[in-house]
């Protein structure tokens, strides 16, 4: 089930979806990228880590800044069009 709970400004939205963009990226070139270079493997990793801090900084500063609702098993998401946040939650 989704819920709406809540709207960031576009400066806000543009900020998450550049390190949404760039978590996927690194995703998608973990997939292709093997261990045998070991240099470029452990930037990769780092990387992929330093993202995911960002990410989850970014969705715990805006939820104190608007005190989103929460639930158990929940999540929230961002509609990259509307700027409208969504809780996510699993159907009963």
């Amino acid at each position: 089930m989704k819920k709406l709970v809540g709207k960031v400004t576009v400066e806000e939205k543009k900020e998450i979806q550049n390190i949404f963009e760039r978590r996927n990226g690194l995703n998608e070139l973990a997939k292709i990228l093997t261990a045998d270079n070991a240099v470029l493997y452990e930037k990769l990793v780092k990387d992929m880590g330093e993202t995911a801090a960002r990410f989850q900084s970014w969705w715990d500063r805006m939820a104190k800044k608007y005190n989103w609702e929460a639930a158990p098993n929940g999540n929230w998401e961002i509609n990259f069009d509307t700027c409208e946040i969504l809780l996510v939650t699993p159907d009963k």
